[in-house]
C-alpha cells in the first residue's frame, strides 16, 4: 500500500482557509487586498504550519516580486509586461535538502467584483492543508515540494512567468501540478498533461483516489475552442517542465462572478480534490522517475477515466497500433462480406457504397436543417433560451436532429429501397456505419489525435456484436432476443459516449454565456447536439429498415420539436436566472471611460466621457434595453478607423470577440493615478531606423497600442524577446500591470522606414 494513503486531508482546516481568503474580498493585482492582505494571511498560516512541522522536514518561505515581460499568442496575440507583482513561495524538503522538486501551483488573485472562491482560493486553501499534512508526517520526502501561491494569474499568467523564469528554486522543478477552475466545485478534471512524459499520467492513475481525466478534454482545450488558458502553458513553454492541469468544471455559470462564494463549493468537492492532489503530490515527491524526468520524455499518452472509477492510460504509439489493427480488421471483414459470394461482389459493393453515401447524406441534411433552425432562433432574438433550461436544447435541436435522420431514411426505405429485403437492408446499413467509423478511426489516427480511441470503441464493440449475432441479423424482423443481444453488445461504447457527452456539455454550455457577441451560441450548441445525435444513432439507423414502421416515432419527435419551437419563439424560456440558490446571470461589462484623441503635434482633436458597455454573449444588451431607455442602438459605438483597436480602451485584445459596443455619455472621471506618458529620447540608429524611448506611470492596469504609420514598420522593442508580436488585425497590443510601489515603466521601440531616410526633428 502506498504511503500516500496514510495521510488524511482535513476538510475543516481547508474550509477555514477558504472562508478567510474569500472574506478579504476581490483581490485584483495592484490592490492592497491582493498585495498586502492576502499575502499577510498566507504568510501567517504558513508560519503557523512551520512551527508545527516535524523534524523530518525543512520549510523555506520566500516572497518574490518579479518584473518582466513576454509575448503570447493567446487572444489573438499580444505582449505582457508586469512590474513588482507578488508570489508567495514555500519549499518543503527533507531536513538535509533535495536536488529535485515537484511544483504545486495555485493563484490567490481574482478578477474584479468576485471573491474568487473557486477561481482560485479553493486551490490555495487545499494547498495550505496539503502543506500542513505533509509537514506533520514523520516520514521525510525524497524530493522537495514547492508550493507556489501566485498573485497574478488573472492578468494573463504573469506571476507564473515571473517565477519559472526568474526564481532560483525554479531550476530544481522536474514536474508540476496546476490547480485551476472553469466552474464552481464538482469534480476536478485532468484536462492537460505533458507535453509527452507519459509517466506523469501513470502517476495520476496510480495515486489519485477519485480519478477524472480525459485526453478528449486536452485536445479540445488545446485546439483553442475555449477562450481560456492556464499557468500550464507558461511552465510548458517558458520552463520546459511537464505537468498536470486540473480544473473544477461544474457550474461554470457563476465562474468569474460575485456568486463565486465559498458556501457554493460542496464538501464532497473539497474532500475529493484534497485527497487526489495530496496523493499525487506525495507519489511524485517519492518517485525515482522525478529526478530523471527528461529520460522518460517519449511520446504522448492516451488517457480517459471510466465513469470516474478508474483511468485507462497507455502510450499513444500503442494506441496507434491498436487503432490501425482495429481498422484493418474491420476493413478485412467488410471486404470479405462484399466479395462473398464472388458473383454478387459488384452488387454487394454497390449496395454498401449506396448505404454509405445515404448515411453521410442523411448526416449532412440533418446538420443543415438543425443549423437553419438555430439561425432562425438567433435571428428572432431568442438565442440562449436553453442557457438556464438545458432540456430545451435537447427538446429543440435533439428532436429535430433525430426526426430529420429518421425522415431521410424512411423516405429512402419507401421510395429507393421499395422492394429490397428488410434483413439485407439492416445488414448493409450496419456495415455502412462500421465502414464510416473505420475510415474516421484511420484518419484521426493518421492525424495523431489521441481521441481516436473513441472510434476504436465504435469499431471494435459493434464488430464483435455483429460477429456474435450474425445469425439473428438474417432472421425476419427485429426480435426481442436480437434487440437485447444487440443492446448488450453496444453497451460499452454507448455508455461511454453518454458519459463523455455529459462532460462536454457541462463544460461548454456555461462558456456560451461569456464567449463574445460574434459567436452564435445556438449554432454551436446545435452543432454539438447534431454530432452526438449522429454518433449515437449510427448503429441504430439499420433498425429503421428492420422495423415495419417508424411513423409513430417520427410524429412524436416532430410534435415535441414543434411545441418546443413555438414556446421558444414566444419567449417563455428566459435565458438567465437570478435564483439565489442556483443563479445563471447575464454578463455585462461596464467601464466608466474618459477618452482624448491627439494629432501628431499633440493637440487634442476629440474628447469625450461615457459608460462603455459590452455584453458578454450573443444577445448583447437586448434584454436590458427595454428597461433602460437611455441604452439603445442610437448609442452604438462607431469604430474610430484611424485609431488602433477602434480607439476603444480595451484592457485585453478581445476586440474581435466583442463587436457590439455601446457608449452612453456620462460625466468625466478623474482617476486616482492618472497616466503620465513621456517621450524620453529619440535616437537615429543604422539601417534607416529610429529608437524612441518612453516612460509611463499610472494605475495598476494599463494597455499600450502601437500602429506604425504607412511606410514604417515596428522592427524591435525592449519587450518580450525583442521581436514585436502583432495582434489580430495587425496592430500591436501591450498589456501592463503592476503591484504596489512599482517604478515607472520604461521601454523603447524601434521603427524602420523602407523608403527615404528618416528625418529628425
Amino acid at each position: 500500500m502506498l504511503n500516500v494513503l496514510m495521510l488524511k486531508f482535513k476538510f475543516m482546516s481547508y474550509r477555514g482557509y477558504l472562508d478567510n481568503i474569500t472574506a478579504i474580498g476581490p483581490r485584483t493585482v495592484g490592490s492592497p487586498e491582493n498585495e498586502v492582505l492576502a499575502v499577510n494571511y498566507l504568510l501567517e498560516q504558513i508560519r503557523g504550519i512551520e512551527k508545527e512541522s516535524t523534524d523530518a522536514h525543512k520549510i523555506s518561505v520566500d516572497i518574490q516580486r518579479p518584473t518582466g515581460s513576454f509575448s503570447i499568442d493567446f487572444l489573438g496575440g499580444f505582449t505582457s509586461y508586469y512590474a513588482n507583482i507578488t508570489n508567495v513561495v514555500v519549499k518543503l524538503e527533507p531536513r538535509n535538502g533535495a536536488e529535485h522538486a515537484v511544483l504545486s501551483n495555485c493563484h490567490f488573485d481574482s478578477v474584479p467584483n468576485t471573491p474568487g472562491a473557486s477561481d482560485d482560493a479553493v486551490s490555495c486553501a487545499v494547498m495550505l492543508e496539503i502543506l500542513n499534512t505533509l509537514s506533520k508526517s514523520p516520514e521525510s520526502l525524497q524530493h522537495a515540494v514547492i508550493f507556489l501561491f501566485n498573485g497574478a494569474e488573472e492578468n494573463i499568467l504573469q506571476a507564473s512567468h515571473g517565477f519559472i523564469t526568474q526564481h532560483e528554486w525554479a531550476k530544481s522543478i522536474r514536474a508540476f501540478i496546476n490547480l485551476e477552475a472553469a466552474g464552481v466545485g464538482g469534480k476536478e478534471l485532468v484536462f492537460q498533461t505533458g507535453p509527452e512524459n507519459p509517466w506523469l499520467v501513470q502517476a495520476y492513475v496510480v495515486a489519485a483516489k477519485h480519478p477524472f481525466a480525459s485526453v478528449v478534454a486536452q485536445e479540445i482545450f488545446q485546439s483553442g475552442i475555449i477562450p481560456a488558458d492556464t499557468d500550464f502553458r507558461i511552465y510548458r513553454d517558458f520552463g520546459n517542465v511537464p505537468g498536470i492541469d486540473l480544473a473544477f468544471i461544474e457550474n461554470g455559470y457563476i465562474y468569474h462572478t460575485e456568486y463565486d462564494t465559498s458556501d457554493r463549493i460542496l464538501t464532497d468537492s473539497i474532500q475529493r480534490a484534497g485527497d487526489n492532489i495530496l496523493a499525487v503530490l506525495k507519489y511524485l515527491a517519492t518517485s525515482e522517475k522525478l529526478a530523471k524526468s527528461f529520460e522518460y520524455r517519449h511520446g504522448n499518452v492516451v488517457f480517459f477515466d471510466i465513469l470516474g472509477l478508474f483511468v485507462l492510460a497507455y502510450p499513444a504509439r500503442v494506441g496507434t497500433i491498436m487503432n490501425y489493427v482495429t481498422s484493418a480488421i474491420a476493413f478485412f471483414y467488410l471486404s470479405k462480406k462484399v466479395l462473398q459470394p464472388k458473383p454478387r461482389a459488384v452488387y454487394n459493393l454497390k449496395k454498401l457504397l449506396t448505404a454509405f453515401s445515404l448515411t453521410l447524406m442523411s448526416w449532412v441534411c440533418t446538420l443543415v436543417a438543425v443549423l437553419m433552425v438555430a439561425v432562425f432562433v438567433s435571428f428572432i432574438g431568442r438565442a440562449l433560451s436553453w442557457y438556464t433550461h438545458f432540456y430545451v436544447s435537447v427538446s429543440l435541436y435533439g428532436t429535430a436532429a433525430a426526426a430529420k435522420l429518421i425522415l431521410v431514411h424512411m423516405l429512402a426505405k419507401k421510395f429507393f429501397y421499395k422492394n429490397v429485403n428488410e434483413q439485407f437492408l439492416g445488414d448493409v446499413f450496419f456495415d455502412a456505419s462500421l465502414m464510416i467509423w473505420s475510415i474516421v478511426l484511420a484518419v484521426m489516427t493518421q492525424m495523431g489525435l489521441c481521441s481516436a480511441f473513441i472510434c476504436t470503441l465504435w469499431v471494435a464493440f459493434p464488430l464483435l456484436t455483429k460477429l456474435m449475432i450474425h445469425k439473428e441479423f438474417s432472421q425476419k424482423g427485429a426480435t426481442i432476443k436480437f434487440i437485447l443481444m444487440y443492446m448488450l453488445g453496444m453497451f460499452v461504447p454507448y455508455l461511454y459516449m453518454l458519459y463523455l457527452s455529459w462532460t462536454v456539455f457541462e463544460m461548454f454550455t456555461p462558456v456560451m454565456g461569456r464567449s463574445g457577441s460574434e459567436i452564435p451560441p445556438d449554432m454551436v450548441l446545435a452543432g454539438f447536439i447534431v454530432i452526438f445525435t449522429m454518433i449515437l444513432s449510427s448503429y441504430f439507423i439499420n433498425f429503421i429498415y428492420l422495423v415495419k414502421s417508424t411513423k409513430t416515432t417520427l410524429i412524436t419527435l416532430t410534435t415535441v420539436f414543434v411545441v418546443t419551437l413555438i414556446l421558444v419563439c414566444s419567449g417563455i424560456f428566459f435565458p438567465y436566472s437570478s435564483n439565489a440558490a442556483n443563479p445563471k446571470p447575464k454578463r455585462v461589462f461596464l467601464q466608466h471611460t474618459s477618452r482624448r484623441f491627439h494629432d501628431l503635434d499633440g493637440n487634442v482633436v476629440k474628447s469625450d466621457s461615457g459608460i462603455w458597455i459590452n455584453g458578454f454573449d450573443y444577445n448583447g444588451i437586448s434584454h436590458i434595453t427595454p428597461h433602460v431607455p437611455e441604452i439603445n442602438d442610437t448609442i452604438r459605438t462607431p469604430c474610430e478607423e484611424q485609431a488602433p483597436f477602434c480607439g476603444l480602451p480595451w484592457i485585453l485584445p478581445v476586440h474581435f470577440m466583442f463587436r457590439k459596443n455601446w457608449y452612453l455619455p456620462a460625466s468625466e472621471i478623474l482617476p486616482r493615478s492618472p497616466i503620465q506618458f513621456k517621450l524620453l529620447s529619440k535616437k537615429m540608429i543604422p539601417w534607416n531606423s529610429v529608437r524612441l524611448s518612453f516612460e509611463v506611470s499610472g494605475p495598476s492596469h494599463m494597455s499600450l497600442y502601437v500602429r506604425p504609420r504607412a511606410g514604417a514598420a515596428l522592427s524591435r522593442w525592449s519587450l518580450g524577446d525583442g521581436v514585436p508580436v502583432a495582434s489580430l488585425g495587425g496592430d500591436y497590443f501591450v498589456f501592463y500591470s503592476r503591484g504596489l510601489r512599482a517604478a515607472p515603466w520604461r521601454f523603447w521601440v524601434e521603427l524602420t522606414v523602407s523608403a527615404a531616410p528618416l528625418q529628425t526633428c
